[in-house]
């Protein structure tokens, strides 16, 4: 979203911007792994399918309902340059740009930049992930399963495939969770019977869940922050309606709801084993960031760029 703003604010188109904004934050590996081990592969494949197509929509949206007033508005919201969250990470740049590509990873500056890059992307997420656990787990021990199938309307299959993509939204909006952090909970929806693209409307609805809501109210002003709602909600809806169609149409939709949110037991097997050197590997790059000045950059996080330069 800062990066969005940046680009915005030096000149780029909103819609643009925008589109940038919410392909950038549905077509990342980190996301289509988690969807993988969790969901399954169909999911997977739907978000890479939906999110081009969410994009279109959300293109044709601007284009017919976006005046010059309202974006006029924002950009002069945008030039004040109001904080949202970790500005000043999303606009650090520490590239390493001498040697081949395995001399730039071994270097003394391209460690540096790998371990401030992996502590800063940690420091990022790690709420949301911690939050859509607990509210994944909290609603799979305490919410019924007859009440899902009734929200979700499981008896009348031609109604639930139209109402998914329409609630998936609104639940993702009052979940305050977003980014991978929204995965497990949409496990557990998919469990509890929310049709196929209810979980990808829900998921792509990571961009207008209430914190990020408040941060486009920063950005470009409340009337600009309704509007991106609006569209970006009509966007998502629609892509995750066209994706169940055709996905219904080609017979790849799971018959199964037994999306995994958690293990049922620890066990000692080859995931231990990568689960340890990962753990090493991570232990390695937080000692290179205490040692490299990276705590007296993280403080500068909440900073824009150029206000965190300065110091």
């Amino acid at each position: 979203m800062a990066l969005a703003r940046s680009l915005f604010r030096k000149g780029a188109n909103f819609t643009a911007a925008m589109a940038f904004e919410m392909a950038s934050t549905n077509l990342v590996v980190e996301l289509s792994t988690i969807m993988l081990v969790l969901l399954g592969w169909q999911f997977t494949l739907a978000e890479f399918i939906g999110a081009p197509v969410m994009v279109g929509l959300l293109v044709l949206l601007f284009r017919r309902f976006l005046n010059r007033e309202l974006l006029q508005e924002a950009k002069a919201q945008a030039d004040r340059g109001i904080a949202g969250r970790m500005e000043g990470h999303a606009e650090m740049d520490m590239s390493v740009s001498e040697g081949t590509l395995w001399q730039r990873l071994t270097s003394e500056r391209g460690l540096t930049a790998i371990s401030h890059y992996f502590v800063m992307d940690w420091v990022s997420v790690w709420l949301d992930i911690a939050g859509g656990l607990l509210i994944a787990g909290a609603l799979a021990a305490w919410v019924p399963a007859e009440f899902w199938r009734s929200f979700f309307i499981v008896e009348r299959p031609l109604l639930a495939t139209l109402w998914g993509p329409i609630i998936g939204p609104l639940v993702a909006v009052i979940s305050f969770v977003c980014s991978v952090g929204n995965i497990p909970l949409a496990a557990v929806l998919w469990n509890g019977g929310i049709s196929f693209g209810g979980v990808i409307a829900f998921i792509f609805a990571d961009l207008i869940v209430l914190p990020i809501l408040n941060i486009y109210r920063k950005y470009y002003g409340l009337k600009m922050a309704g509007f991106l709602f609006a569209t970006f909600y009509g966007a998502m809806a629609g892509a995750a309606l066209i994706v169940e169609l055709i996905f219904g149409a080609l017979g790849l939709i799971p018959t199964q709801r037994n999306a995994r949110v958690a293990e049922a037991s620890i066990t000692w097997n080859y995931t231990t084993w990568l689960n340890i050197a990962f753990l090493v590997l991570a232990g390695m790059l937080v000692w290179r960031f205490l040692k490299t000045g990276g705590p007296t950059m993280l403080r500068m996080m909440n900073r824009p760029a150029a206000t965190a330069h300065t110091h």
